[in-house]
């Protein structure tokens, strides 16, 4: 590996990485709130609403569904609108912030459903209200799944943002597609898939080591 590319590699990562860091933060945000709702909501939830669970559902379902090629061009207004610009490290968040909620939304409301009917009767039976039966029993006891969770989103979130850097997204796709596909420079093409294969594996194992210790079946 020569320093061009050396240098160029550590300036890729750290545009992958701030696109990554600040999408996967709206992601935890967004997934989260939407996620709670979608499970409060549900038929099996604390408070059954199907006017507010079915259209909201739909909603996330659409969003899971739609191929992020596809997602990158339809969300351009938004992307302007909000960044002034639909190229670069910023314009690629806004596109992978609305394709990573609904995913992650799906799956903060599957783990807050497995979460033991015991303990919410229970709560129940005291008194707990909502918000509190949410915030301090369901919650706390789905943490380890919420981070499983989590852990997948990102690592979607990586895979991304690499489809991102084709429409000049910038990150280590970009860098691949603009030198080892365009200029056939083969080490270019190498060394981002290597560096995104290592990236995906640290986030994998510390996702699955935080699952684990906090853990407490």
């Amino acid at each position: 590996m020569n320093d061009r590319l050396t240098e160029q590699l550590y300036e890729s990562l750290l545009e992958t990485l701030h696109i990554v860091g600040v999408s996967g933060a709206w992601t935890l945000l967004g997934g989260l709130v939407l996620g709670v709702i979608l499970y409060v909501t549900s038929k099996t939830g604390p408070r059954p609403l199907a006017v507010v669970n079915a259209p909201l559902g739909l909603a996330v379902n659409i969003g899971r569904s739609a191929p992020f090629v596809l997602l990158m061009v339809a969300v351009v207004p938004l992307t302007r609108a909000i960044t002034g610009t639909t190229i670069g490290t910023e314009a690629a968040i806004v596109p992978l912030a609305v394709a990573s909620i609904p995913f992650f939304a799906r799956l903060v409301e599957s783990s807050l459903l497995e979460v033991q009917p015991g303990l919410i009767e229970a709560a129940r039976s005291m008194g707990a209200s909502t918000p509190a039966l949410v915030w301090r029993v369901v919650l706390p006891e789905a943490t380890p799944g919420l981070i499983r969770g989590f852990t997948v989103t990102l690592v979607a979130v990586v895979s991304y943002s690499a489809m991102a850097g084709i429409v000049g997204g910038g990150g280590l796709g970009d860098l691949a597609y603009r030198y080892g596909y365009q200029r056939f420079e083969t080490e270019y093409m190498i060394w981002p898939l290597v560096v995104l294969v290592v990236l995906v594996q640290l986030f994998q194992i510390l996702g699955d080591r935080g699952a684990r210790t906090l853990d407490r079946r």
